[in-house]
């Protein structure tokens, strides 16, 4: 949204109206600001109240100009508490209640708001993307999937029709194939989800759009239709390929590195992401993104050293939660190289730096993880 979005002419009206502000979540300084406003994935869009301390508005996932233009009047219809409906009402407090972690109570209020919601009530879509977002984060895959399949016919044409189906697919390839309901869902939601891909009227942003191909992707998996898979996956890097070389800055073309390297491991080319992140490094040689990305398809080669080169250089740059993975994947290097004790104080001194981080970004669940890992590698 940073290279696509928030650039938009469009959005130039708003200037006045709100105060912008981007959240650097690896960064220590912001932990009391994340222990207050939990960011659970990225990108988390909030709209605050100055005044009361409290989120007006609670989203997850990305947005066009279109939907974040919605987004910002429904904001501040919300804050000024202009002709406000029990279901705005309802939304209000569910998103307070988002933006504190309360999941369950959040959800409750979600339901209630669409259940309350006029036919033309303009928040419907967004409460219902937050609505399932919140099941599948739970999980409640089962009542995601199920609540996908009744919301779509009204949302049907709009992105937030696409995302409800896609985010309700994913939720169904992850319930279990003995589930009575699953062969049904997923037939439904596959077709809801290819049918707003396939709709030229409905404007999706890139990355969302990748998202819908890796929904599609795991449906065909999950069906066994290996066949459909491996064309959906080369479509999808076709896609990916063309959007890149499409953008017009280097930053919008980096959108989609991550999007690619992904792709090309799990299709087994793994050197082909290598001249596209060797340009990004380049490109932006601040970023731990770029070698740290290299360092996984080094990996994925075989090219231990080229690896374990460039994890130390995505280290030297990294900070806060992020740099705890690249710990891992520095210590999986030199597992592979044969290193075990260089690999045993990696993960030592990854532990160390884990419990050292401020509550807001400090995870009991990591450090257990990683104290388990080093276990297996000592013995």
């Amino acid at each position: 949204m940073r290279a696509n979005v928030f650039t938009d002419e469009a959005l130039e009206r708003y200037a006045g109206r709100f105060v912008w502000l981007a959240i650097d979540t690896e960064n220590g300084k912001n932990s009391t600001f994340l222990q207050k406003y939990p960011v659970h994935a990225l990108p988390t869009l909030y709209v605050l109240d100055p005044k009361r301390e409290a989120a007006v508005v609670h989203y997850v996932g990305g947005a066009t100009v279109p939907q974040l233009t919605k987004l910002l009047n429904d904001a501040e219809k919300t804050y000024q508490a202009k002709s406000l409906t029990p279901a705005d009402t309802l939304l209000s407090s569910a998103e307070k209640l988002a933006a504190q972690g309360l999941a369950d109570e959040s959800i409750k209020l979600y339901e209630q708001a669409l259940a309350k919601s006029a036919k033309n009530w303009t928040p419907f879509g967004r409460t219902a993307e937050s609505y399932l977002v919140a099941l599948s984060m739970k999980p409640d895959n089962e009542t995601c999937a199920e609540q996908a399949r009744t919301l779509y016919p009204r949302l049907k044409g709009t992105p937030s029709g696409a995302n409800v189906a896609s985010v309700g697919l994913s939720c169904t390839t992850e319930l279990d194939a003995k589930n009575p309901k699953r062969a049904e869902l997923l037939t439904f939601l596959e077709q809801a989800t290819r049918e707003a891909f396939d709709d030229p009227k409905v404007v999706i942003s890139g990355d969302d759009r990748s998202g819908m191909y890796d929904a599609l992707v795991s449906a065909r998996e999950a069906q066994k239709d290996d066949a459909g898979a491996a064309k959906l996956r080369q479509e999808w890097i076709a896609f990916l390929e063309k959007a890149a070389a499409e953008s017009r800055t280097a930053e919008q073309r980096a959108v989609y590195d991550s999007h690619r390297l992904s792709l090309y491991l799990m299709m087994k080319t793994p050197e082909k992401a290598i001249p596209m992140l060797e340009q990004s490094e380049k490109d932006f040689p601040q970023d731990y993104n770029p070698p740290a990305r290299l360092a996984a398809a080094y990996k994925a080669m075989g090219k231990n050293d080229e690896a374990l080169a460039a994890i130390d250089r995505a280290l030297a740059k990294s900070y806060g939660p992020r740099k705890i993975g690249q710990y891992r994947t520095r210590a999986d290097i030199l597992l592979a190289k044969g290193d075990k004790e260089a690999a045993r104080q990696t993960l030592q001194t990854a532990i160390a730096y884990s419990k050292a981080l401020p509550a807001g970004q400090r995870s009991d669940r990591t450090v257990a993880m990683l104290e388990k890992k080093l276990g297996e590698v000592t013995q």
